[in-house]
Order: C-alpha cells, then structure tokens, then sequence
C-alpha cells in the first residue's frame, strides 16, 4: 500500500479526534495570547504588542487603581446572583417536574425566553422596568438583573436532573418509613445534586462575565467586565490579563478536581 493511502486512512480513521483537538486549539488560543501577554512588558498604556518578559504585573495585581474593587464586586454580585439563582431556579424546576397545574405548559415555554431572545432586548426591558418603578440604579439592580437573567439556565439543568430520576427510589424510601423531608434531604436531593451544582456553576460563569445586562441596569456601579471595556479605550494595563489568566487557571483546576472526584468514586 502506498504511503498516502496509509495516511488518508489514518486521517478517516482519526477524522473525529483530529476534528475535535483542532477546535479545542482553536477556542484555547485566546487564553494562551492573554497568559502570554500577561508577562509583558509594554512601552505605551496599550499591552497589543509584545516588548519584553517581565513578572510585574504577576507580583502586583492590584496595581492599577479600581482593578481589584471592580473584581471584588464582581465576585460578590455572581456570589449572590448564584444563590438566589440556584433557590428559586431549583424550586421552579422541582415544580414544573412533580406537578400539575394550570398554565404549567405557558411556563415552560417562558422558562427558555431568557435564553432564546437577545440580551440587549432583556437588558433594555429590565432598565425600563427600573426606570418605571423609580428603583435608582446600582448594585442592587445589577442583582436582580443578573438572578433573573441566570434562573432561566438553572431551571434548565435541574429540571433535567429531576426528569431523569427513577421514582422507585423514593417510593422505596417511603415504604421503610422514612418521612417526606428525610426521603427529600437522603434520596431525591442527592441525585439532584449534579444538576443544581452544574446550574449553581454556569450561573456564576454567566453573572461574573456578563456585560451588556451591567450596562443597561449598573448605573455608577463599575463591575470587572465594565472595567475592562473602559480601560480598553484608554489603556489596557497588564493587570487586566493576569486577572483573566488567573480566572482561567482556577476553572481548569475546578474541573480537573471534579473529574478526579468522579473516577475515584466510580472505583470505590
């Protein structure tokens, strides 16, 4: 056989993996250029061209004035917006799951709105609605905006969860006494679990990077995304890179954590 016939076979045989590693490069390669430019050294305020290594920024995070506030309050409002997201996001997804009742389907259907329409139209809506109601634009709109906009996506992955549970098991529960809060807290919310913890994450994720629906409803309230779209405009300090690279480290490392997690349990 030919040599490329052997290599177009390879390339069939292997099509899908070689499919798959080139598009995880591909949506890789902006991380790897912001921890790359994250130990620059630029002349000018704009860190786009590369001048020399240095680990300035690394040592001095919080160098550049408001950078950390702005993370901070980042930090706290995806904090809060993931609690009260996951609460009432779990309650709605266990309703709409166990029960019956008048209008369920139009819930349903309005469940996906948030997640279907733009955020710019969801954003405008919620300013209008502060607006009409006189409520003053801050940390506490930006709250609220953020749990509404974020419920939609827990409902979505705990109702999921919910659907997929075998209700023998509760039934089992029930027929060795056990009451409905014990069957609630030892069966059904275990298995819950992996579903309100992937909810729980994704709205962390969604609510610390989002930016159009801040922007619409912050008012003088300056979250970290806020604050890199500004600086961009001005400067863009090095500081702003090693924030993004230290995020980045810290969600690969939950992840690596959680699958290590998983394989040990599924040895024992």
């Amino acid at each position: 056989m030919a040599p490329h016939s052997r290599v177009a076979r390879a390339l069939r045989r292997n099509l899908v993996v070689i499919a798959g590693l080139g598009t995880l490069a591909y949506l890789l390669l902006p991380n790897v250029i912001v921890t790359v430019f994250s130990f620059n050294k630029p002349n000018g305020r704009f860190n786009y061209a590369w001048q020399r290594f240095s680990t300035d920024a690394w040592t001095d995070p919080c160098g550049v004035a408001d950078l950390c506030g702005s993370l901070s309050l980042s930090l706290w409002i995806a904090l809060w917006a993931t609690v009260g997201a996951t609460v009432l996001g779990t309650l709605i997804a266990f309703a709409l799951a166990r029960h019956r009742f008048r209008g369920r389907s139009s819930v349903n259907s309005l469940i996906f709105l948030p997640m279907a329409m733009p955020e710019v139209v969801m954003a405008a809506s919620l300013a209008t609605l502060f607006l009409n109601t006189g409520v003053s634009f801050g940390f506490w709109t930006v709250l609220i905006a953020h749990i509404t906009f974020c419920l939609s996506f827990v409902v979505t992955a705990v109702k999921a969860r919910v659907m997929s549970m075998d209700p023998r098991l509760e039934q089992a529960a029930q027929d060795l006494y056990a009451t409905p809060l014990q069957t609630f807290l030892k069966v059904t919310l275990p298995i819950a679990a992996p579903g309100i913890a992937a909810g729980a994450l994704l709205s962390f994720a969604l609510s610390f990077d989002d930016f159009i629906i801040t922007n619409f409803n912050s008012g003088s309230t300056v979250t970290f995304p806020m604050y890199v779209w500004g600086s961009a405009q001005r400067g863009t300090p090095v500081q702003i890179n090693v924030i993004g690279t230290a995020m980045f480290a810290i969600a690969v490392l939950c992840v690596l954590v959680a699958q290590l997690a998983g394989r040990r349990r599924k040895r024992s």
